[in-house]
């Protein structure tokens, strides 16, 4: 039997920066992708290399992004241009958020600022937009 669990139920919280930090729940999001967790490498092979194969190091870790799309709601507090994702898309300003994932009891916590916000208004369907966080420093699995 597989240990495989549902995805169904993850939430996407953002922080408010405050002392304590409060954390809300992105209003309608879809599919997430990430964090996506990776190293340079720096090739280090030299003439003494066991049977003539090369041979590499770990450098800088790379947090790579969160991408995830959402069911655009402009009004919303967490979506709108006051205080939630068009707002940080404009600012620029670096946030933290939670990453909580459903059936697990882990979350993924990160910093992070919205590098992209990407509406979409189709003839037949539901207005969306896709959103990209990127991560600023290392990621964190932690329970819940």
């Amino acid at each position: 039997m597989t240990s495989a669990k549902s995805s169904f139920g993850t939430l996407l919280q953002l922080g408010d920066a405050g002392s304590p930090e409060a954390f809300t729940t992105v209003a309608e999001v879809l599919d997430i992708t990430g964090p996506q967790l990776s190293h340079d490498t720096e090739e280090v092979t030299s003439h003494s290399s066991p049977n003539a194969w090369e041979e590499f190091i770990a450098t800088i870790g790379r947090s790579g992004e969160v991408t995830f799309d959402i069911n655009l709601i402009p009004g919303h507090a967490t979506q709108d241009e006051t205080t939630g994702l068009v707002s940080l898309a404009y600012s620029g300003a670096t946030r933290n958020w939670r990453l909580v994932l459903s059936a697990t009891g882990k979350r993924w916590a990160f910093a992070a600022l919205v590098s992209g916000f990407e509406g979409s208004s189709p003839v037949v369907g539901a207005q969306r937009a896709s959103v990209t966080l990127k991560i600023s420093g290392r990621p964190t699995l932690e329970a819940v």
